[in-house]
């Protein structure tokens, strides 16, 4: 087996030392000059900073000079868009739907698309002037981000069809239909104080909660309050998602909705045991009805709300 001499040994340890050394003085010359903490990189420009600061506020403010229709943008939009997200914005496969699902929020499936979720026309913007089209992301230029956008908002409705979007009438859609639904988060980021003077030397960094165990009580019961106070409007969105399919149309001996005649003798049974048949399942002389329609995936709670909301109207 080859052996290095111990001469070699010692050159090649004494090598190392010089080395670390010499890094050593470097790092600490370059911390001396001012240069930077390891002695490299460069302060950005304001020319290389706007290259990144394409940032588009809900105002307007910051978006680029240009304009772009809707007629110019359907063009853009079948040539750039369509192929993933349908003609009308319906959706190709899992690609995001872009138009449509107007009152579908309080469904079980909601439907969030530009129209019916988005609270701004500056995400729809900047989304497609940063990530669009999904080929080839930042190709598009400014004049074609305008009229996609202005084609986008055309296709839900939100817009006629000789709009032209600009810095000049982006305060006319600035906000989209949702946007009353967001509200800022009141909760603070921090409980410290700015020191301006005679500040702490040690400062000790702890974990506390934002609001006391009083005030989450507090919060439960009115969030119980309020889902007691909407208890039809979730029955109607569980009938909507998953018992509708059936009870609309009559499947497999289900009693149709708009059917008093047929509810009639349903309503004798009582509520408490039309909850328990749906739950549990049944077997009636016209038809069965599986445990909770078949959606094993709704709890206790959102079959008998759905019931309840079917008795009411059925009465």
């Amino acid at each position: 087996m080859f052996r290095f001499p111990k001469l070699y040994k010692f050159k090649r340890l004494s090598l190392i030392v010089l080395l670390v050394a010499a890094f050593a003085t470097t790092v600490v010359n370059a911390k001396v000059k001012g240069v930077g903490h390891y002695g490299y990189g460069k302060v950005a420009t304001a020319e290389e900073i706007a290259g990144w600061d394409i940032d588009i506020r809900p105002d307007g403010r910051g978006l680029p000079p240009g304009s772009g229709s809707v007629e110019d943008g359907e063009i853009l939009y079948e040539d750039q868009c369509a192929s993933c997200h349908g003609s009308f914005g319906e959706g190709v496969g899992k690609y995001p739907v872009l138009a449509g699902g107007e009152g579908t929020l309080t469904e079980e499936r909601p439907e969030k698309t530009v129209g019916s979720f988005w609270a701004h026309t500056s995400t729809l913007f900047d989304y497609i002037r940063r990530a669009m089209p999904f080929p080839q992301p930042a190709s598009l230029s400014d004049e074609e981000t305008y009229a996609i956008t202005a084609y986008v908002l055309y296709l839900n409705d939100l817009v006629e069809d000789d709009f032209v979007l600009s810095q000049d009438t982006w305060d006319e859609v600035a906000k989209l239909p949702n946007n009353s639904n967001f509200v800022p988060d009141p909760r603070p980021d921090t409980q410290a104080v700015r020191c301006m003077k005679d500040c702490k030397k040690e400062v000790k960094i702890v974990s506390e909660p934002t609001i006391t165990a009083e005030e989450v009580a507090a919060a439960d019961d009115t969030i119980v309050k309020a889902a007691a106070g909407n208890e039809n409007e979730k029955g109607a969105s569980v009938y909507n998602g998953a018992c509708a399919v059936c009870h609309n149309s009559g499947v497999a001996g289900a009693p149709k909705l708009d059917d008093k005649a047929t509810w009639k003798a349903r309503l004798a049974l009582g509520e408490a045991t039309l909850i328990k048949h749906a739950i549990e399942g049944f077997q009636g002389d016209a038809g069965m009805m599986p445990p909770k329609g078949g959606r094993m995936d709704l709890s206790d709670e959102d079959v008998a709300a759905a019931v309840k909301f079917m008795l009411a109207e059925a009465e």
